[in-house]
This record gives structure tokens, C-alpha cells and sequence, in this order.
């Protein structure tokens, strides 16, 4: 996991925006803020936490507008959803593409590690085309301990 400085969160809000203007959407201010939020934390972050978090600095921040700014965000690939925790994490990869993903989520921290396991891609993709179905893309959640968790529950 990269660690979280001011100038890798800058870093990373410049590449945002700066693809975002090569393909000619607006990354506005909102959706520049609630992109920050998700990369400052290094956990998944639901909506309504993000919402609380928005709302210290736009107190008239509704549900609304965080979903259509989440929405944005995960159309452009800057963020993912992570169905099982309904919460979003911000792309280990800087850039704005698609890209098969595994995630790796710890049942009791919550920590979520993400992984582009070429060698799992692969599988589900054969599996798939054994059933005669064309995969565009896939996710695969993973639920388990993480190493700090494991070490934490040895006697």
C-alpha cells in the first residue's frame, strides 16, 4: 500500500484531473473533493460516511450528490465498489481504465488489499467462455485475515 502523503494525494487529484479534461468531462469541484476523501483513508469508505465527512465543509451536501459524484468516479475508473462491503476504495492504479480486479478483504480489520492477478482474470475468463458467455469484466471478492490478523489471533 502507498503511503499517504500530501504530495501523492496532489499527485494523484492532478492525474484525475488532468485525464478527465483529455476526454472532456468536467471533474468538478465536488467530485475533486469526494475523490480526495476516498484516497486519504486506507479502508473502504461508504457513502454516508463520505457524506458526513463533505458535510464539515458543505453542510448542505445531501445523499444525492455524493451518489452522482461516487457514480462519476466509478464510471471513470478512479474508484471501485466493493459489493460486499457496500463501501468504494479508490484505484491502486492512477489512471482512468478498466482493469479486472480481485480484492483481498479482511473480516475483521476491514482492510481491503487489491489485485490484478492476470492468472485469476484468466480463469474466470476460460470459465466463463466454457458456459458460452463473453465476460467484459469481472470482480472477485475474496473474504479472509490479513497477515496483521493472522499474527494477531496465534497464540
Amino acid at each position: 500500500m502507498h503511503k499517504r502523503t500530501q504530495a501523492w494525494l496532489d499527485e494523484r487529484l492532478a492525474a484525475a484531473a488532468s485525464d478527465c479534461a483529455a476526454r472532456q468531462l468536467r471533474f468538478t469541484d465536488l467530485r475533486r473533493d469526494i475523490l480526495a476523501l476516498i484516497l486519504q483513508v486506507d479502508r473502504p469508505v461508504t457513502a454516508y460516511q463520505l457524506l458526513e465527512q463533505l458535510q464539515q465543509t458543505r453542510a448542505k451536501a445531501a445523499p444525492p450528490t455524493v451518489y452522482r459524484a461516487l457514480e462519476f468516479l466509478l464510471e471513470q475508473h478512479l474508484i471501485h465498489r466493493i459489493e460486499r462491503l457496500n463501501a468504494f476504495i479508490a484505484c491502486a492504479e492512477s489512471g482512468m481504465h478498466m482493469h479486472p480486479v480481485q480484492f483481498l478483504i479482511c473480516l475483521r480489520c476491514k482492510a481491503v488489499t487489491e489485485m490484478d492477478d492476470h492468472t485469476i482474470s484468466d480463469v474466470v475468463r476460460r470459465a466463463a467462455e466454457a458456459h458460452h458467455f463473453r465476460a467484459e469484466f469481472s470482480t472477485v471478492e475474496v473474504e479472509g485475515l490479513c497477515a496483521d490478523c493472522v499474527l494477531a489471533r496465534a497464540p
